[in-house]
């Protein structure tokens, strides 16, 4: 059987969402329990995979990393400090007419706000990273889940191809008594030993089966892979519901599935990025102070200036209506992602409804045989 979809991993196999400004990468997540003991349980294997995982863990590493770019973005400049100083002057000039020494300070001023702008950019794309640790983490669940489900049927099968052989062994030597007595013929002796060997066939091909459901379970739980596994516990059986909320379920899709959500920040990454496209026309002044110190002068500071300087972006009106053009672009792009992502999301969803129901269906069909 196919792996759960992560559509439905989306909506039921984790937790809620984690608060907005919460860091990743210090989520509260228990240890991994020990998975080498005699029974596996579904929840161990759960909570080891979202602790232990290198792909889990790698993306709340990226997510905690950008977290903490808003509050470089939207800082200040670093202020700038000249000094220049007199080394050697090879003219006789008169007192007081050059300048020996100067300090000056500038700070540019952002007045046109493109700094918060990009501390707001910067926040969509952290929300983008967090939601990639939620799309990471259900994905990981839900391979894990197969996986164990997987493993619990291959011990299953081994046990039934067990009592069939036991069974079989015990055909075969009432039929050989009964080949004695002349009841039953050779053929009827060989017919039965075959049987056996193609179920000793049959019993090598499932540990080599169980074998790579055990590696694959190991590797997302970040574990050796020839690390011992306990037996999966009985899972049990639960009556499937009679029918599917379909439109709760569209409901929860579009407001909780990752892709989805990595969609609409994307948007607003585009639209903001939009908006500091037209805030490139007000240029941020830089406010400079100087304090100089003439040839013979007596005191510390001779004379103290003040000055603006900031750049002209209507000088090349050229280079920023296409960075306004390319934003928009960028925009409407982002928008129909958005919108192509809701519409697969819903077309899987509804898919699933279909395979849950087929499945339900069978299920009914061999529980009344």
């Amino acid at each position: 059987m196919k792996s759960i979809p992560l559509i439905l991993c989306t909506l039921a196999c984790l937790p809620a969402t984690p608060s907005k400004g919460a860091d990743p990468a210090d989520a509260s997540i228990a240890p991994p329990p020990s998975l080498g003991g005699r029974a596996l349980t579904l929840s161990a294997v759960t909570q080891a995979a979202l602790a232990a995982n290198p792909s889990v863990r790698e993306a709340r590493s990226r997510a905690s990393a950008l977290a903490q770019r808003p509050a470089q973005l939207s800082a200040w400049d670093d202020p700038k400090l000249s000094l220049s100083s007199r080394v050697a002057r090879f003219v006789n000039i008169a007192p007081n007419g050059f300048t020996d020494q100067m300090i000056g300070l500038e700070q540019s001023l952002p007045i046109s706000g493109r700094n918060q702008i990009r501390a707001r950019v910067a926040a969509s794309e952290a929300t983008v990273a967090v939601e990639e640790v939620r799309r990471r983490e259900l994905d990981v669940v839900a391979k894990a889940r197969s996986a164990y489900f997987r493993l619990s049927r291959d011990y299953a099968l081994l046990d039934l191809n067990r009592a069939n052989e036991r069974s079989w062994r015990e055909t075969i030597e009432t039929t050989r008594a009964k080949f004695e007595v002349g009841t039953r013929s050779q053929a009827d002796v060989l017919a039965a030993e075959s049987e056996l060997v193609r179920l000793s066939e049959a019993r090598r091909d499932l540990e080599r089966v169980r074998s790579e459901d055990q590696t694959e379970l190991n590797v997302l739980l970040n574990r050796d892979p020839s690390a011992s596994l306990g037996q999966p516990a009985d899972v049990g059986f639960s009556r499937p519901r009679q029918t599917v909320d379909a439109a709760r379920l569209r409901g929860m899709i579009l407001s909780r599935r990752p892709e989805i959500r990595i969609a609409e920040a994307a948007l607003v990454v585009a639209s903001t990025q939009r908006n500091l496209a037209r805030k490139m026309w007000v240029p941020d002044p830089a406010l400079g102070v100087s304090a100089q110190r003439y040839n013979s002068a007596a005191q510390a500071v001779s004379e103290v200036g003040v000055g603006v300087s900031f750049t002209l972006p209507w000088a090349n009106p050229g280079k920023y209506r296409a960075i306004e053009r390319e934003a928009a672009a960028a925009e409407t792009a982002a928008q129909r992602a958005l919108e192509q992502v809701r519409l697969n999301s819903l077309g899987r969803l509804r898919d699933q409804i279909a395979r849950v129901e087929t499945s339900r269906h069978h299920v009914e069909l061999f529980r009344e045989r």
